[in-house]
């Protein structure tokens, strides 16, 4: 052979040790695809207790701003020259400004005795679980304003 048709001349490749064939023990045979079956089991679980706590948390803003329209109106209507419809006015009002849509459907109700002022809201809270309105009522009672 002359040097013009001699093979290139390459640095061997270091070579690996030869891997054993992995094998699989029954166990983990079986258990092929178990993965989708726990997330078709476990997701809609985990989206109920989602939604719930979310809608607990809706429930609770709701009843929260109920509770501040009651207390407002029993406020208005407790001074000493309101009257229920002062009170019930007064609630009406704190519901438009600060209620948006976490409560709707609202009914307000008042009642004045000589010695105190009670005003009850009522309302639907905003739902996020279908075919489900949670019902809030609050009322406030204030003493009345009076001279003695």
């Amino acid at each position: 052979m002359t040097p013009q048709h001699a093979p290139p001349h390459h640095p061997p490749r270091p070579t690996r040790p030869a891997r054993p064939a992995r094998r699989r023990s029954p166990v983990q045979a079986g258990e092929r695809g178990s993965t989708s079956i726990q997330m078709v089991l476990l997701l809609p679980a985990l989206f109920a207790v989602m939604f719930l706590g979310m809608q607990a948390a809706l429930s609770y803003h709701a009843r929260t701003i109920a509770l501040a329209a009651a207390s407002e109106g029993a406020r208005a209507a407790a001074a000493e020259h309101g009257t229920t419809t002062t009170g019930t006015q007064a609630a009406a009002s704190y519901l438009a400004d600060t209620g948006g849509d976490a409560l709707t459907g609202t009914t307000i109700s008042a009642k004045r005795t000589p010695t105190a002022a009670t005003v009850s809201v009522a309302g639907v809270a905003l739902s996020v679980l279908p075919g489900w309105s949670p019902a809030i009522t609050a009322s406030a009672t204030v003493p009345v304003e009076r001279l003695t």
